[in-house]
């Protein structure tokens, strides 16, 4: 299920989508109107108002169509870009012939249908993509060898010949390429985000277990390197004493006060009420233990107040220093036994 901020981004991708292929289909019947308009008068022949008249209607079921869009009706939006871009495409390359290139457009129909496919709101279904696919095809093939075998209805200039070849040839790769590079900037985002998701912990906000052991590996010099591993005190009891909201709540709480007091090193949740701390040293070996200190003393000065509960929260925190030679996992070991050995002399303090 989206979520409200997923089903924002989406409205705002097709919607930002519609409008700029809407404008531009609009800015290319304008176009194609004056070109027609231009051949009326240099040719005065009166068969170029039919192609002016099914210019104007496709100019303004172009116009009337911001207000689908606006309205977010992109379904209703695509049929009728699809039904006019056929039928427009169709009766233009009838009347004009084949050499104009207005057959050509028709291809970039396929585009569309996928394209729409793939940010339907409801089941996702290729079957229809491919359906339209497969009726653009049939209507391409029927226009074409039928204009091959019947020639046009009006033969326009040589110099309206190829300006509307250029265009209508220009047309096919401006379309392939918007809609590719509009899929693919989205795909990445998507791709991004999905990667964020899969490093980060959802209750903490904090990098999980899985993105601490890539960074770690990342590291191709750890003997600049400390980790500590800190655990909240007595946490079971207070998940007993006041349920799993509460429990939650404090893992929360005590995440933002990692992040802000860690000096930009490197935060994971390693699991349940653990947290791991890599802290690049800078030749200062006393820096691991000021930083914990300072994330421990305000965990314990913090008054962790959720629904009107008021409780006292401590952590005890293992500091281990990089030893060479050794793996990630016993570098963590290294750092749990001196976090035990916090716990066993009372708690609500730092061993290194």
């Amino acid at each position: 299920m989206q979520s409200l901020g997923e089903k924002k981004e989406y409205n705002r991708v097709v919607q930002g989508t519609c409008i700029k292929s809407n404008a531009a289909y609009l800015i290319l019947h304008i176009i194609y109107l004056i070109l027609f308009i231009i051949g009326l008068i240099v040719t005065q022949n009166n068969k170029y108002w039919i192609l002016i008249i099914l210019g104007g209607v496709s100019l303004l079921i172009y116009l009337l169509t911001f207000i689908v869009i606006k309205k977010g009706l992109f379904k209703l939006y695509a049929y009728i870009c699809g039904f006019e871009f056929i039928s427009f495409n169709s009766a233009a390359t009838i009347i004009c012939g084949l050499y104009p290139g207005f057959h050509l457009s028709i291809i970039g129909l396929s585009i569309v249908s996928f394209f729409t496919t793939y940010f339907s709101k409801v089941k996702r279904d290729i079957r229809q993509a491919v359906a339209w696919t497969v009726y653009s095809f049939v209507i391409y093939l029927a226009i074409y060898y039928v204009t091959l075998k019947t020639g046009s209805i009006i033969n326009l200039e040589e110099w309206l010949y190829v300006t509307l070849n250029t265009i209508n040839s220009c047309l096919v790769f401006a379309f392939i390429i918007f809609y590719l590079v509009i899929f693919t900037k989205y795909a990445m985002k998507l791709e991004e985000k999905i990667l964020n998701e899969s490093r980060t912990d959802k209750l903490s906000g904090l990098h999980n277990r899985y993105d601490l052991y890539n960074y770690l590996d990342s590291i191709n010099d750890k003997t600049d390197y400390a980790l500590a591993i800190f655990d909240i005190d007595n946490f079971k009891k207070v998940n007993d004493t006041h349920g799993h909201i509460y429990g939650d709540y404090v893992i929360k709480e005590i995440s933002k006060i990692a992040k802000n007091y860690s000096c930009d090193q490197f935060v994971a949740r390693y699991g349940g009420e653990e947290f791991i701390v890599i802290i690049k040293l800078d030749n200062d070996i006393n820096k691991s233990f000021t930083i914990m200190e300072d994330i421990r003393s305000k965990i314990d000065e913090f008054t962790f107040d959720f629904n009107g509960i008021k409780s006292h929260i401590t952590v005890s925190i293992g500091i281990s220093k990089y030893q060479e030679g050794i793996g990630n996992d016993d570098w963590i070991k290294n750092a749990d036994e001196k976090l035990y050995e916090a716990k066993y002399n009372g708690k609500n303090q730092i061993i290194m």
